[in-house]
């Protein structure tokens, strides 16, 4: 049985088959038939084709490059800082005008700050001033405060890892966590107090708490960047940039962006929140990041004016989260200084802002070598171009001693 299995599969290896078509005289299966055949076509045609526009060759590797420039002055007038102008050598960072800026619109200011022991959180009464200090370390426990400097302190959050019942509770050289400096081993209690707050050795006074309820620079809202983008299609070597190109050397100081005027990019900062569905001040006040995207879709057939940038806005961090802790932008810096003695000092700064990140994307589209290779009359001509054939040296070559591939499109278009 099993020898005569083999041999009918041995002979089956030398039969020859051939199709056979049946035609079917039903109208039905017939128009069933040629709707798909026009559907596909549809598709291709309509589709792939006229929406999709397959017949283009894309470049997808944009190159990009980002120049802000922001203007404004604003004036305070606060107990820390005194009447003050800002302008944007102060509250822009940072300064080189890079694709991701900051502008400062609130802060915390804790002045006069030097390396000394002090308590960590919660001081109300002023501490025995007959306390010896450890060798070598500044300190302020004779300090008696003032009234506004105990009700600074009143203020301050809690920090739990400072709390002491003990000296013991304060591991001396251990950083306090969440908090300013490192302990020192003594635990610091008001008058009448049971519990207290672990003593450290850091920049003293420790930083004040209270923010102001509004924005310190909340006027912000009414400057301006200006945004310098250009942009590169290396596939297709197309170059264009975000500015109108003019001789007018007043234009880019009194125009705003708006519909009327794409190649304006002078944005003002209000417009840029309210666009991406935000509130200036209500911003300004814990910060925020929002985003500006920039999108270049090119139809490259058309003309280079055909080729204009599209601006989008967007609140990038968690806007419904602005009552929790984790709301808002801030971060801090000091600036530093020294006294007649030769001692270091610092102000530190706690700012609260707005984060602007642009990012900018976008595709090019050219006629692509599907048309000009195989549909037009010419198309043996650009095959022949596009690739060239390489022989040995005995034979000579078929292509054109004329043509070397580097014809403008107006010298090919004259063939």
């Amino acid at each position: 049985m099993g020898q005569v299995a083999w041999k009918a599969l041995f002979l089956s290896l030398f039969d020859y088959k051939t199709e056979k078509y049946v035609i079917a005289k039903n109208k039905k299966v017939g128009v069933l038939y040629r709707v798909v055949q026009l559907s596909i076509l549809a598709y291709l045609v309509g589709w792939v084709f006229v929406v999709k526009k397959g017949y283009q060759d894309t470049d997808t590797s944009l190159q990009s490059s980002v120049i802000t420039k922001l203007k404004g002055v604003a004036f305070t007038n606060t107990s820390e800082l005194g009447e003050r102008i800002w302008d944007v050598a102060d509250y822009v960072i940072p300064p080189q005008g890079e694709s991701v800026f900051f502008v400062m619109t609130n802060l915390i200011v804790t002045p006069n700050q030097r390396q000394a022991v002090c308590p960590e959180v919660g001081r109300t009464e002023p501490l025995d001033p007959q306390t010896p200090a450890k060798p070598g370390i500044r300190t302020d426990r004779g300090h008696f405060w003032s009234n506004k400097e105990r009700k600074d302190e009143r203020q301050s959050a809690n920090i739990p890892d400072a709390l002491c019942d003990k000296d013991t509770d304060c591991l001396e050289g251990e950083a306090v966590v969440a908090g300013n400096g490192v302990k020192t081993g003594r635990c610091l209690k008001d008058k009448g107090s049971t519990r207290g707050t672990c003593e450290i050795l850091a920049w003293c006074p420790v930083e004040k708490r209270s923010k102001p309820k509004k924005p310190l620079l909340g006027s912000a809202e009414n400057f301006t960047v200006y945004i310098k983008n250009s942009i590169r299609f290396p596939k297709f070597k197309f170059s264009k940039m975000n500015v109108l190109a003019t001789d007018n050397e007043s234009y880019l100081k009194t125009c705003r962006y708006s519909q009327e005027h794409p190649y304006c990019p002078i944005f003002v900062l209000g417009n840029i929140v309210r666009w991406a569905g935000g509130n200036f001040q209500e911003m300004a006040s814990e910060g925020g990041v929002i985003g500006i995207q920039i999108e270049w879709n090119c139809d490259l057939d058309k003309a280079p004016s055909e080729c204009n940038p599209h601006y989008s806005f967007s609140r990038l961090d968690n806007k419904s989260a602005e009552t929790s802790i984790s709301s808002g932008y801030n971060f801090r810096f000091a600036k530093y200084y020294r006294d007649a003695e030769g001692v270091d000092y610092r102000t530190l700064i706690k700012a609260y802002g707005i984060r602007f990140d642009v990012m900018v994307n976008g595709k090019g589209a050219f006629f692509c070598d599907l048309v000009l290779l195989y549909l037009i009359k010419k198309s043996n001509f650009y095959r022949g171009k596009k690739y060239e054939e390489v022989k040995s040296s005995s034979r000579k070559s078929l292509s054109s001693p004329t043509l070397n591939g580097n014809q403008s499109p107006e010298q090919l278009g004259e063939l």
